[in-house]
């Protein structure tokens, strides 16, 4: 027996943040899972395969993530944005007409996609045999995104925590142990590497039908949807998804042309830490998201704009305190990766964290705008911040190698986010320097900043760092705990 859908009453203020703050605690708890696996297949790569290999492997990878993101033709943002719209005003009856539009052209990408990396793989950087293992993979990948995107949209976050974000990674760096201990060689990285996409994906279809069976498709007031209307929002989130996630990867396959797969490979573990925060705020991001578009399809901008502020200062709070260690112990950092890595890299690890540290008080500009329907600021914003990249790193790479190419990448990063965030606060009447996003940032300043620079001057060793670092982790955690009403749900 289905329950019946009634048109939702909107939660009260604090409702709606208990209920976003509870899906965020679940996926950050997924996000750990994950940012742990891929550091662990990082160093994987770095120790088992020397310099040039593991360069070939993070190239492939990066290519074989283009790919995904081009398959999925910007739909995982529209599986979000359509159906928490109809579960806004209660009609749900043309949810199965959306699934229909959205993944049967993925199916048709994915799977052309796929057989034109297969043989166009001899003209990419890296190893076509590395490329041609992952291509195989490619429509699985696109469609577990595609799925998962689905079940957020209903509010349903429990199949994107297990099973992209610990099921998925898990696998994957458990297989690649496998690989490295039996001693079967570099070939089967890849392959390996992408084996999870497929009991994932059907795992995904599967948490989806069951999902759909529990929900009475009867309307009670007729949806805003239509084919045409879902075309013209996800066009330029198709455009502006394959943007971003070249902003992503691009200069990793620009460093292997332009300077080399070692370089490649010491850029791609440098910037490893990047990936780390990106998964916390979109944790924190895919939780808010079916909230933000109902509010904004009611026009409720004090209630979106107070789940903006809120998502910032979680963000702020996670991902702070990575930056400004990642920054401080950026030698150690390396040399974990293997000696051969640290030279040169430091410099990038400090680039990347600064630019990082801005970007994160921005907030989920991006999310803002798609939730708003504002995909063509969107697009605009992310295609000129891929142009800014990659002219810098056509212009910095041959000169400096993997430190041009962080400075490309943060120069995109302060565009991709500072032009969104003038848009959102002058188009939207939102911005996310609420009192919580402050004090998050004051206390991370003063916990691990602050600290670092009074020592600065006076070329501590190691312990007397640890122990300020130390010190500071504790004082922070107090604080944490003493403002969670603010922190958490905004109260004063």
């Amino acid at each position: 027996m289905t329950a019946t859908l009634e048109r939702p009453a909107l939660e009260s203020p604090g409702g709606m943040l208990r209920g976003a703050a509870r899906g965020g605690i679940a996926n950050l708890a997924g996000t750990v899972c994950t940012g742990l696996a891929g550091v662990g297949v990082t160093w994987l790569a770095a120790r088992a395969l020397d310099p040039h290999a593991a360069g070939a492997f993070f190239a492939a990878t990066a290519t074989f993530g283009l790919g995904v993101t081009f398959a999925k033709l910007g739909v995982q943002t529209s599986l979000v944005y359509w159906p928490a719209r109809m579960r806004a005003v209660g009609d749900l009856s043309r949810f199965g007409e959306c699934l229909r539009i959205a993944l049967l052209p993925v199916a048709v990408a994915a799977a052309c996609i796929a057989g034109g990396l297969w043989f166009a793989a001899d003209l990419l950087p890296g190893r076509p045999d590395l490329v041609r293992a992952l291509a195989l993979f490619l429509p699985a990948a696109a469609f577990t995104d595609a799925l998962l995107s689905t079940t957020r949209g209903l509010r349903a976050m429990r199949p994107t925590v297990l099973l992209d974000r610990v099921m998925r990674p898990a696998a994957q760096l458990a297989l690649l142990v496998l690989v490295w201990a039996a001693g079967w060689g570099e070939q089967l990285f890849a392959a390996v590497w992408a084996l999870p996409y497929v009991p994932t994906a059907l795992l995904a279809g599967y948490a989806l039908k069951r999902l759909r069976m529990r929900l009475d498709l009867n309307r009670t007031e007729t949806s805003d949807f239509t084919p045409k209307r879902f075309w013209s929002f996800t066009a330029p989130r198709a455009v502006a998804s394959f943007a971003q996630m070249a902003l992503q990867r691009v200069d990793v396959l620009m460093v292997a042309a332009l300077a080399g797969l070692a370089p490649a490979a010491m850029y791609a573990v440098a910037g490893r830490f990047v990936i780390l925060g990106q998964f916390v705020n979109q944790g924190v991001s895919q939780s808010v998201q079916p909230r933000l578009a109902e509010r904004l399809a009611v026009r409720d901008t004090a209630g979106a704009n107070l789940l903006y502020q809120q998502a910032t200062a979680w963000v702020v709070l996670c991902c702070w305190p990575l930056y400004l260690l990642v920054f401080t112990y950026a030698p150690l950092y390396l040399g974990l990766f293997g000696d051969h890595y640290e030279d040169g890299g430091v410099g990038v690890v400090r680039v990347l964290a600064s630019a990082m540290l801005v970007a994160t008080a921005c907030g989920m500009v991006d999310v803002v705008l798609a939730m708003a329907g504002r995909t063509w600021w969107n697009l605009a914003n992310v295609g000129l911040a891929l142009v800014v990249m990659l002219a810098a790193d056509a212009l910095l790479i041959p000169r400096s190698g993997a430190l041009g190419a962080s400075v490309g990448l943060a120069a995109a990063v302060l565009v991709n986010n500072l032009v969104p965030l003038v848009q959102v606060v002058r188009g939207l009447g939102l911005h996310p320097f609420g009192r919580a996003t402050l004090l998050a940032a004051a206390m991370a300043t003063a916990c691990f900043a602050l600290p670092q620079l009074a020592l600065w001057p006076l070329h501590p060793g190691l312990i007397v760092k640890f122990t300020a670092t130390g010190a500071g982790a504790v004082a922070y955690c107090c604080a944490a705990v003493r403002m969670k009403r603010v922190l958490m749900q905004g109260e004063r």
